[in-house]
């Protein structure tokens, strides 16, 4: 019978980076196979498949894929949400000594041809019918295309395109050839090396076309033996796999360290029921970006204005107290006498109850990454007995570079570096990182690898420094380093990200370079602004319309105020803008980890721009709007452009 209890068996596992992913697939199937590996919501029933299951299920993968063509070298296209099949055609890849690589299931079509001509694509392992016509669509301009599998058969059975085969005729073409050559099982197992490929992932292209990360077998193994070392996650931890499958992260964690120490893996049904599995699951380890946390933050806050009396009176009396001794805490201050009683208490009356209704009861580890995370949605997942701690970590050193410890939580740190991991600060302030988890090379890019590796060390991009006490400080990119006309230096992206540390505030564009002042291009976040506004009685009938009330101007006025009260005078925002659309990654203003892409923003919205340093009052903004029936039509808007 199949067990999922595989947190007390540690085995033979020595994290030795000097192995892959295959072999210890292998060694978990041998030690572990009767113990769950997957679990797959379908249909509202959670399907579990054993370590033994998923090694042969990758066996005929590999050995199905070698048979159509599929060499050393070859890339393996994957597109689609999160699914057990789609991470099983990605260590197949690596077995083959191929080139896994995962892209955004939301990608544009000019996003994915790019990605398919960069490599010259053979094979690609689509998710559904719906991937599988993007892959087709695009066959003209990528005639290398040979080879389509795809996993979900609904709406495909009439297809007729050449290479097209489902997962389940793949998995059996492979079970024959294992079948007929004894010898084929340990030759797939056995025939990478530490040095072949793992995994293909783009860089986030926030300054242009993303570039190609090769990570091998070792620079995984590495980063995730590093952040074991740092007690990031331990043997046999519950996770959810729903991060985006082409994100390092999701690789890292959901492959990279679910295989190498063997997790047990739940992939939720579709990303809309994330949060109802996460509930279900109740994971051991969670990592999430900030934006995550503070939607999860916004629901309970939004769920508590919709409770009763009661309920609202216990929950600010009792949060208000866990609040108070965490930032007592931080402040390195001990905490009142009689904590622990009223701990307890509310731990039993409402921190606990929240913790259940989040999925968060069972949380030993818990992360947030990617960008700085609001100090008030930090401070109340602490409140809560959630240890949220901050990760520093790119796709060029496989994820992991610092973390924090969960004693020793500072705000405005990342934590020291891990075990395993180097980290100097050049003296233009960069920051240098040196480890085993580093990769070798952008992929057929030596000019942008060249300026990346340099000695030994890998350029970052980040500008920060080292605490006395090792502690790292990560202040943001080191190219968007820019001065003002008089000369004052400052980082947008870090103004910018505390301007989100708001509830209100999704994207923030803030502007200033080479200018007398700063300013900021803002897009509300409409769930929770929509909410605030209905309780009082606002209506309105669209995200344009909402974002142009008076009352929510006011309330992204008063956001812009907070960060402005922390700012040296000279770097204070004068001006914003409330946008009357959000910052859209299939207009190319964010990637699709939604970072900005400053270039984009400032060239589409440059009449905001100049009617903000014209000193004009307002501003009408013309916007082209293509239907889903192909047409077009153009909107206008007046935005009002508000001092400070």
């Amino acid at each position: 019978m199949a067990r999922s209890d595989a947190a007390a068996v540690q085995g033979p596992w020595d994290l030795s980076p000097e192995t892959t992913l295959p072999r210890l697939l292998a060694a978990n199937a041998a030690a572990l196979g009767g113990v769950v590996a997957l679990r797959e919501k379908d249909r509202g029933i959670w399907q579990q498949t054993t370590w033994a299951e998923w090694l042969e299920s990758m066996l005929r993968c590999a050995a199905a894929l070698e048979s159509l063509g599929f060499a050393a070298g070859d890339a393996l296209m994957v597109v689609g949400d999160n699914r057990p099949h789609l991470y099983t055609a990605m260590v197949a890849a690596g077995a083959l000594r191929g080139y896994a690589m995962p892209v955004y299931p939301d990608a544009a079509p000019d996003e994915v041809r790019h990605s398919l001509q960069m490599s010259g694509v053979r094979f690609v392992m689509a998710e559904d019918q719906e991937q599988v016509d993007k892959i087709l669509d695009l066959r003209a301009d990528a005639p290398s295309v040979a080879h389509i599998v795809y996993d979900d058969p609904r709406g495909l059975a009439a297809y007729q395109a050449p290479g097209l085969v489902s997962w389940q005729a793949l998995q059996q073409q492979g079970e024959q050839r294992l079948a007929r050559d004894a010898g084929l099982r340990r030759s797939l197992i056995e025939r990478a090396t530490p040095d072949d490929p793992a995994a293909f992932i783009h860089s986030s292209g926030t300054t242009g076309r993303p570039k190609g990360v090769v990570l091998s077998q070792r620079n995984v193994l590495a980063g995730v033996a590093n952040a074991y070392r740092a007690k990031a996650f331990g043997f046999g931890e519950e996770v959810l796999a729903y991060l985006p499958m082409a994100w390092v992260g999701d690789f890292a964690i959901t492959v990279g360290a679910g295989i190498a120490l063997h997790f047990t893996i739940n992939v939720p049904e579709r990303p809309e029921t994330v949060l109802h599995n996460l509930r279900e699951i109740a994971p051991t380890y969670y990592l999430a970006a900030p934006r995550s946390w503070d939607n999860l933050l916004t629901m309970v806050q939004v769920r508590m204005e919709d409770s009763t009396p009661l309920k609202k009176k216990l929950y600010d009396f009792f949060m208000q107290q866990a609040v108070a001794r965490e930032r007592a805490l931080l402040e390195g201050r001990p905490p009142g006498a009689g904590q622990k009683l009223m701990r307890a208490l509310g731990e039993w009356l409402v921190y606990g109850p929240i913790k259940d209704q989040l999925g968060l009861t069972r949380l030993r580890h818990a992360f947030t990454g990617g960008e700085a995370i609001g100090e008030d949605t930090f401070v109340f997942y602490r409140a809560l007995g959630v240890q949220l701690r901050q990760l520093y970590g790119q796709t060029e050193s496989s994820a992991f570079n610092a973390m924090q410890e969960p004693a020793e939580v500072r705000l405005h740190t990342v934590g020291r570096p891990l075990p395993g991991v180097e980290a100097r600060i050049a003296d233009n302030g960069e920051i240098l990182i040196r480890s085993g988890s580093v990769f070798k090379g952008y992929h057929h890019n030596d000019e942008a690898t060249q300026a990346a590796l340099q000695d030994g060390w890998l350029h970052t991009g980040d500008a920060g420094y080292l605490e006395p006490d090792g502690h790292l400080v990560v202040l943001g990119r080191l190219s968007e380093v820019v001065h003002t006309a008089q000369g004052e230096r400052y980082i947008p992206n870090y103004i910018e990200n505390r301007l989100k540390f708001s509830p209100w505030v999704k994207d923030v564009a803030v502007l200033g370079k080479g200018r007398e002042r700063l300013a900021a291009i803002v897009c509300i976040d409409k769930e929770p602004v929509g909410h605030w506004a209905e309780l009082r009685g606002i209506s309105y009938m669209s995200y344009a319309d909402l974002s142009q009330k008076a009352e929510v101007i006011e309330l992204v006025k008063a956001a812009v105020e907070r960060v402005n009260a922390t700012l040296p005078e000279p770097l204070k925002l004068r001006h914003f803008v409330s946008l009357h659309k959000e910052f859209d990654a299939d207009d190319g203003e964010i990637t699709r980890t939604r970072k900005l892409r400053r270039n984009v923003v400032e060239e589409r919205y440059a009449p905001i721009i100049d009617a903000i340093y014209e000193g004009r009052a307002s501003v009408t903004m013309k916007a082209t709007i293509v239907y889903e029936t192909g047409e077009t039509g153009v909107t206008e808007r007046d935005l009002r452009i508000v001092g400070v």
